[in-house]
Parts: structure tokens; C-alpha cells; sequence
């Protein structure tokens, strides 16, 4: 039987009482019709995930107790950032939850010289509608935690953060460009970080390509057909997680 899961806030998780938000207990009471004895997976963010049992519900406020905890078994230890060049709203939602599901820690919008979109910060709304998603996502992938949505940046301030990362990977399928597996070769199983970069709609350009390979990141190819670059990001990022032994597989 499958256990509705749900990331509660550190101000809703007292010793072992957990009180659920107005919007969950509506959820709670008049979706999934859930009753006091019931349980629930409770997720604080963090990594790690409870049983709880249902104490009271109603449509503002249902309440549990925590009956046991453990490491979210859906969480990877590797830490992977996709920096995607900014999208379409259905694109980058796509990628979004996709990725999510995938288990990508970080989502880095970036503005590319060949981006479609080109606006230079996240609108309030968005920005809630895609926590929505990232949120939703993480539940129903049993993840321990919600990945990160970073502010935008332009490509040349991305290259920045280049030091962060155990390998800095940009998917280019030029002549010279590694294989995945052999970058990221020499680089702990796990835990490590990260990072790949996804070009726009029409790839990088030359000199974007240049410029990342002058700052040490690391040129990578996906293979011998031409991905969209939705299906790139999904793909490069479940490679890293796959040869770094995070797939289970």
C-alpha cells in the first residue's frame, strides 16, 4: 500500500508531534480522506524521513506522532547542479520535475548568448509555482529532500562556481569533447558534487564553448545522436548519478 508522503516545515515538527500546514490538512482530510491511526511519511528536508501516526484531522489542522525515523532511501549522496539554459516555461518545468524525479540536488537557470528566453530574474509567481512543482515532485520520487532553485545567471558568472565542484561538465558534441564516463574518472563514487551544464535549443556557442574550456570545465559529448536539450539535461544528469553507483543499478 503506498504511504502519502509529505515535506513539513522545521516550525511544524516539535520533539515528536508533527502538525501539518492548512493546505496539507485539507489534503489530508478531504482528498485522501485520511483518518486519526492512519499513517503518514513526514519528510523535515533534511534528509531524513518519519512515520507518523495520525492524531487528529481536520480540514485546518491534522496533528501525529512519530513512530520511527530513517535516511530517505530516495536521496542520492552524489550532489549533482544542472546549470540549463533558460527555457520555455514548459521546458524548464519539465526539467524541473523530470529532474527532480532523476535526483538532481540544484537547478541553475542560465542566460546563454542562444537562449530563447531572456529575462533576467524569476517573477514571484514563478518562483512559487516552480517550488510547487519541485515539492510535488520530490514526494511522489521518495526524495529526502527538495532541490534547490537558484537565481538566474548570466554564463560567464556561472563559470564562477566552477570551484564548487569535485568536475564542471558543459555538454558539447564538438571534436575533442570527452566521453561521461571517462570525465568523470579520478573523482570519488560517492558522496560527490557535480555540476553539468545544458546549452539552449541551439547548442553553445564557439566562444561560450572557449571560454568554459579557459576556466577548467570539462567538455563533455552524450553520444552520436543530437539530444533536445529538456532530454539532455535528464539524460547527462541520470548518467552522472548511474556511473557514480547512485541508480542502483
Amino acid at each position: 500500500m503506498t504511504v502519502n508522503r509529505f515535506f513539513v516545515a522545521a516550525s511544524g515538527i516539535e520533539g515528536d508531534q508533527v502538525r501539518l500546514s492548512p493546505e496539507q490538512s485539507h489534503q489530508v482530510c478531504h482528498v485522501l480522506r485520511l483518518k486519526p491511526g492512519d499513517t503518514i511519511v513526514v519528510l523535515d528536508g533534511s534528509g531524513t524521513e518519519c512515520d507518523v501516526t495520525l492524531t487528529a484531522v481536520s480540514r485546518t489542522e491534522s496533528v501525529g506522532q512519530t513512530t520511527s525515523r530513517r535516511r530517505a532511501p530516495g536521496e542520492p549522496a552524489t550532489e549533482v547542479t544542472l546549470f540549463q539554459s533558460l527555457l520555455v516555461r514548459e521546458k524548464f518545468e519539465w526539467v524541473l520535475q523530470k529532474g527532480t524525479e532523476v535526483g538532481i540536488t540544484q537547478f541553475v537557470p542560465v542566460l546563454t548568448e542562444r537562449s530563447l528566453v531572456r529575462t533576467k530574474t524569476i517573477e514571484q509567481n514563478k518562483m512559487d509555482r516552480w517550488q510547487r512543482i519541485l515539492m510535488e515532485a520530490a514526494e511522489q520520487s521518495h526524495r529526502g529532500r527538495i532541490p534547490q532553485l537558484e537565481p538566474i545567471l548570466p554564463f560567464d558568472q556561472s563559470l564562477l562556481r566552477l570551484r564548487d565542484f569535485d568536475r564542471f561538465l558543459i555538454a558539447a558534441p564538438s571534436e575533442g569533447a570527452m566521453t561521461l564516463r571517462s570525465a568523470l574518472q579520478g573523482i570519488p563514487r560517492s558522496p560527490a558534487s557535480v555540476a553539468v551544464m545544458i546549452g539552449p535549443e541551439g547548442g553553445f556557442t564557439e566562444e561560450e564553448i572557449a571560454r568554459a574550456r579557459d576556466r577548467g570545465v570539462v567538455p563533455i559529448s552524450l553520444g552520436p545522436r543530437i539530444l533536445r536539450t529538456e532530454t539532455a539535461a535528464i539524460v547527462a544528469c541520470a548518467l552522472v548519478l548511474y556511473e557514480l553507483g547512485e541508480m542502483g543499478a
